[in-house]
Formats: C-alpha cells, structure tokens, sequence
C-alpha cells in the first residue's frame, strides 16, 4: 500500500458518514466514466462495422417493429 492511499484512507475515515458516502459516490462514478469510455468506443467500431457491411451489401435493414415483433414472440414462447 502506497503512502498516499493510506494518507487518503485515513482522511476518508476523519469525515463525517454523509461525507464519506459522496465521496463514495464520487469515486465510483470516476471508476464508471472509464467503462462508458471504453463501452462507447466499442460501440462506435461495431456502428462503422455495420455501417461499411450495409454498404458493401453484405446485410440488410430490419425494420424495428419487426426485431421487436419478433423479441416479443420469443419472451412470449419462454
């Protein structure tokens, strides 16, 4: 354990309970913008992906009302 965090875990401690939990809030939330970062980027190659497959005309568009149509009747046979 670094000196640092031992400094930082034991001003944590010195703060009161609501304090502690904001800083608990704030520090998870940090620990999830790297994951919606990385989701995102993630996302954006499979779009482009997509995309560059439609045009090349690899696949076809399914309208939504379809795919949902077709979700729903598969819940619905579960």
């Amino acid at each position: 354990m670094s000196q640092t965090y031992a400094k930082l875990e034991h001003e944590a401690r010195l703060l009161s309970a609501e304090e502690r939990s904001q800083l608990v809030d704030a520090l998870l939330e940090s620990l999830r913008e790297g994951k919606i970062a990385e989701v995102e980027a993630a996302w954006a190659v499979e779009i482009e992906r997509r995309v560059s497959a439609y045009e090349r005309g690899e696949t076809k568009l399914v309208p939504a009302e379809e795919v949902f149509a077709k979700a729903r009747a598969i819940i619905a046979g579960s």
